[in-house]
């Protein structure tokens, strides 16, 4: 898969993809994978998305987002697209809606054949819909497919119902619904060294910039190192009232890692389900106990869940 940060020509026809895709989840797979899917009729599946949220420039207030670059990345050339085009949505904004389609989608793009979801709008200040979308392609002879609504439990699968289960600790479902499990990609720092000296160490993670911040807590989590070993992993996102803190980290426990100090290496840490909320307790005995019953808890969490997704 290549990977553009400027809207550049496409030799051959394409099928493009249209959205800002942040989680990737069920609802945007219908739409990325339509146009994975024209790679059998001779069209490069590509994806025009941005790189910054159309919403956060247009509204001028910073959104939190559902997966780094790199997540998205990974997840959309596991659907099968080919070219990805991370464009400046400032340089395209005041493009009317007309040409947008004109210039970027078949002028420049070549595209032959449009994926979108059902509430899709471009152009300037989001002129054009779905029924002018319809038109234009008409008049171009584009093959225009249009995702209808992904529902759950009777919601409709979007970014913003996504961003609320994870900040209501509904870890489970956010997953489901995002095709694969939400968490971070970190350095580990050294911390206080509290948890080792209790028997239960900990890799110390602050939350990726700009990721949504989940409900505070104690959650089962998978954990996989740079070596590429996996573990299962005890993770508490808070302050840590018990011992003082201050800024919400991320602090995950490895009951059954033996290996030596891996300070400064990267861990990627995946939460898989909500154990408990955070709360403070009396000693450091109280909270060591139960860190060890987490700790069992989340390796049955693990091992029912480790084959998921």
């Amino acid at each position: 898969m290549r990977t553009f940060l400027t809207i550049s020509h496409e030799k051959q026809p394409s099928a493009v993809a249209l959205g800002f895709f942040d989680g990737v989840h069920m609802g945007h797979r219908r739409v990325l994978g339509g146009a994975a899917a024209q790679r059998s009729n001779g069209l490069t599946p590509v994806c025009l998305t941005f790189s910054q949220s159309p919403k956060s420039i247009i509204s001028g207030r910073d959104s939190a987002f559902l997966m780094t670059r790199a997540d998205k990345l990974k997840a959309l050339e596991a659907i099968g697209i080919e070219h990805v085009y991370f464009a400046d949505f400032r340089s395209v904004m005041h493009l009317s809606a007309r040409d947008f389609f004109t210039q970027i989608l078949t002028g420049t793009l070549n595209a032959k054949a449009l994926f979108c979801g059902f509430n899709y709008r471009f152009g300037w200040k989001a002129e054009g819909d779905i029924k002018l979308l319809q038109r234009l392609c008409v008049e171009h002879g584009v093959r225009l497919v249009v995702a209808p609504p992904q529902t759950d439990n009777g919601e409709v699968v979007c970014s913003t119902l996504i961003k609320r289960l994870i900040s209501e600790g509904n870890i489970e479902r956010a997953n489901r619904l995002l095709c694969g499990r939400f968490g971070i990609r970190e350095i580990i720092r050294s911390g206080r060294r509290l948890g080792r000296s209790m028997g239960t160490p900990t890799l110390n993670q602050q939350l990726t910039k700009g990721l949504t911040q989940p409900k505070l807590g104690v959650y089962a989590s998978i954990v996989t190192l740079e070596s590429g070993k996996t573990f299962c992993g005890v993770t508490n996102i808070g302050i840590r009232p018990t011992v003082g803190g201050g800024d919400p980290l991320w602090e995950t426990w490895m009951p059954e890692y033996s290996g030596g100090e891996i300070y400064g290496q990267t861990a990627d840490v995946r939460l898989i389900a909500f154990i408990r909320d955070e709360r403070k307790f009396d000693s450091l005995e109280a909270l060591k106990a139960e860190i060890v019953r987490n700790g069992a808890q989340a390796l049955e969490i693990y091992s029912s869940k480790i084959n998921s997704l």
